[in-house]
């Protein structure tokens, strides 16, 4: 991306960011699906991996994860260890975004479907695995606690997965493997 932003992207990074807004907002009023909510908010994040670019999408990133902390998705994790919650969230955010749109700068030569889908995937995987190594790192007695208290005995890996982030996981990929690419590709149809 060229260091001086166009109004295009800036335009449509100021709609993207207000998509990331609402959507956490909705997501907050919507039920849980296991101990959290899913969120339709890492929709708009890929969407800018693959328009605007990786400094575009991370901080969409992190606007998603200020959203995360002022909903109050983060607040069990927040009474254990407030940094630790802190950073994990942003952390979880920012990787996301840039990551997303680094892999799409990557493959966008090859194929700019291909690096859509692959933007689209990698960030729920990349937001759902910063979670959980944030998990490992800070809140891991806190974790085994609420393993063995739902069942799960010593198994706190099997919790982690199924527990914590199962469906979740799989409502969230699945809806930026279908939205992201026909998104992508409508914007595109839009330019020409």
């Amino acid at each position: 991306m060229n260091k001086k932003m166009d109004t295009k992207t800036m335009v449509l990074g100021a709609v993207l960011t207000a998509l990331v807004i609402i959507l956490e907002v909705i997501s907050a009023s919507l039920g849980k699906a296991g101990m959290f909510r899913f969120t339709f908010a890492l929709v708009p994040i890929a969407i800018g991996a693959a328009t605007c670019g990786r400094a575009l999408s991370a901080w969409l990133g992190l606007v998603f994860g200020l959203s995360v902390l002022l909903t109050g998705d983060a607040a069990a994790f927040l009474a254990v260890n407030p940094f630790g919650t802190i950073l994990t969230v942003l952390l979880k955010g920012i990787a996301c975004g840039y990551v997303a749109g680094l892999l799409y700068c990557l493959l966008k030569k090859q194929s700019r479907f291909a690096a859509v889908a692959v933007s689209a995937v990698v960030c729920p995987i990349v937001n759902t695995g910063v979670f959980l190594l944030g998990c490992l790192v800070f809140f891991m007695n806190t974790i085994a606690g609420w393993a063995e208290g739902l069942g799960f005995g010593g198994n706190v890996a099997g919790y982690m997965l199924f527990g914590l982030v199962g469906i979740n996981f799989i409502i969230e990929i699945a809806t930026n493997v279908i939205l992201t690419p026909v998104i992508v590709r409508l914007l595109r149809i839009r330019e020409k």
